[in-house]
């Protein structure tokens, strides 16, 4: 965005310092206070002998000014740089349009490949809300590598092999039924899987059962692993659809199950490193030097665990696709057993409801149940992300379904705004538009968060936070939300009219870029 920009700045300090023009420039960022200027340069980064508070005012005295480059002083280690208005709006505006859903990405990683692995729920079970941020933070990571350039592989492993399979499975056979099962085989396999369990707590021997029936499994028993199949294959039917609700494509779907070779190299390496004590006849890895305890590999009738299985599947993953970086997106089962599908319809109910309340509008919705859908999920999404992924996560019904404020629906209403102008105004969009036009602090506002989106999408590709972006366009959409009482489109002269046209366009780009990037699917009407 202002790397022309900066180029001219580095060429002129370059001649100055007698330092590289290509290390200056790396020094020369966005102010966090946009009323410092348009440009810093902060010389610390430069490592330069002497006082840097001097070195600031000397090189802000002897800087030569330019059409483009307008203003430069000092304040403190640091010269800041104004570039021409209507220079800089011009640039800013064009480039969004015409990178449009590509602008603020880079080819940084370009010929790099990275798996990102996310999601994984176990088979036979329902897709909670503890799934969810695995989920939609795994979809938003990978979107975030592919937008810097990157290979992005998808990958969900699914938990489909262990014990608890073997419990299932006896479950089955004592409280199953071939009618529930065809009609709803997730929640039918869920009411076993728990009914199995309150009677395993009377009954330990089930327990001893389950370990017998897996151990056949993994001796390739087939009449076994004939039920186990169609339990997954069931599963993931079901997780199919919820996918597609939330708008999640994987590259590469596996498991546990599949893992092969590769587990029993893994064990192979650990013996020959000597990184494994027997203990009962059971196998682990003593991990006490590094405060870890003991990691149990294999137990003592010889079946595999998950890490065991982990670690196989790991070695296999690097052989296939010889990445460069893997992503694991773990996620977590705290808090009640809150289904995600029943999550999604409350929502989706909710938002129809708020839509139905408006006769006018709501004629004007080509798919009001996919609309519904898609701000009810928007309102997940955005309630999720708001704080950074690595604080606990606790499911919370009125967190979820409170719309009032900065929410998803209130970012989609700012789009479906700006959509509903584009279709309205009495004149197209102009690139060579009059921008020296736009001269209120609202629009030189608006256009400077335009400017920063690329900047904001570098920040979240190095923390890999989503609230980066969702902080970013809830600040843009209430900076667009002050602006539409004053700054008009309608029934203004053509000049004016298409000049603020294009920076509403803009900003309506953006806005859709944020919200694909997050996993959400980006409105027109509401």
């Amino acid at each position: 965005m202002y790397e022309n920009f900066k180029s001219e700045i580095a060429t002129q300090i370059s001649a100055l310092l007698g330092v590289s023009a290509d290390i200056i420039e790396l020094a020369i960022e966005v102010p966090k206070v946009a009323t410092l200027g348009d440009l810093a340069l902060t010389l610390s980064r430069l490592r330069l002998k002497g006082n840097p508070v001097q070195l600031a005012q000397k090189l802000a005295s002897e800087f030569q000014l330019s059409a483009t480059i307008t203003a430069a002083t000092a304040a403190g280690p640091y010269v800041n740089f104004r570039i021409d208005r209507t220079t800089l709006t011009r640039s800013v505006l064009q480039a969004v349009h015409t990178a449009g859903s590509q602008y603020g990405w880079t080819s940084e990683g370009a010929g790099k490949r990275v798996i990102v692995e996310f999601s994984s729920p176990n088979i036979a079970k329902p897709f909670h809300v503890g799934h969810l941020r695995s989920t939609i933070i795994g979809n938003f990571i990978r979107k975030l590598y592919k937008a810097n350039g990157w290979e992005a592989i998808s990958m969900n492993y699914l938990g489909d092999w262990g014990k608890q399979y073997g419990l299932l499975a006896i479950g089955f056979e004592r409280f199953g039924s071939e009618e529930q099962l065809v009609a709803d085989p997730i929640k039918h396999l869920y009411d076993v899987y728990v009914k199995i369990n309150k009677a395993a707590e009377e009954d330990p021997t089930i327990h001893d059962a389950a370990r017998t029936y897996f151990k056949k499994m993994e001796d390739g028993d087939e009449e076994v692993l004939g039920l186990w199949k169609r339990f997954r294959s069931l599963s993931i039917e079901k997780y199919k659809d919820i996918y597609a609700h939330l708008g999640v494509h994987f590259d590469v779907c596996s498991g546990e199950s599949q893992v092969g070779e590769g587990m029993e190299r893994a064990m192979k390496m650990l013996e020959d490193a000597n990184m494994l004590v027997e203990d009962k006849g059971a196998k682990l890895i003593d991990l006490t030097k590094y405060k870890l305890g003991k990691a149990m590999v294999q137990k003592t009738d010889g079946t595999t665990l998950y890490l065991t299985r982990d670690i196989g599947a790991a070695i296999e993953r690097y052989e296939t696709y010889n990445f460069d970086k893997i992503i694991y997106g773990m996620s977590t089962r705290k808090g009640t057993a809150v289904f995600l599908e029943d999550m999604l319809t409350d929502s989706k109910e909710k938002m129809h409801d708020v839509m139905r309340a408006n006769e006018d509008k709501y004629k004007g919705v080509i798919d009001p149940e996919h609309t519904a859908a898609v701000l009810g999920m928007s309102a997940i999404v955005i309630q999720d992300f708001s704080a950074k992924r690595i604080k606990n996560y606790e499911f919370d019904w009125g967190r979820i379904l409170n719309f009032e404020g900065d929410t998803g629906p209130y970012i989609q209403y700012q789009h479906t705004r700006i959509c509903s102008l584009e279709r309205k105004a009495h004149v197209s969009i102009n690139l060579d538009a009059d921008v020296s036009l736009l001269t209120e602090d609202a629009t030189r506002e608006i256009v400077t968060m335009i400017s920063q989106y690329p900047d904001v999408l570098a920040l979240s590709f190095r923390t890999l936070e989503p609230c980066n972006i969702v902080q970013y366009l809830l600040k843009l959409s209430r900076a667009v939300s002050s602006a539409w009482q004053t700054i008009k489109v309608l029934n203004q002269p053509k000049e004016l009219a298409e000049a603020r046209l294009l920076m509403y366009s803009s900003a309506r780009i953006v806005i859709s870029n944020g919200l694909t990037l997050l996993g959400l699917e980006p409105i027109e009407r509401m």
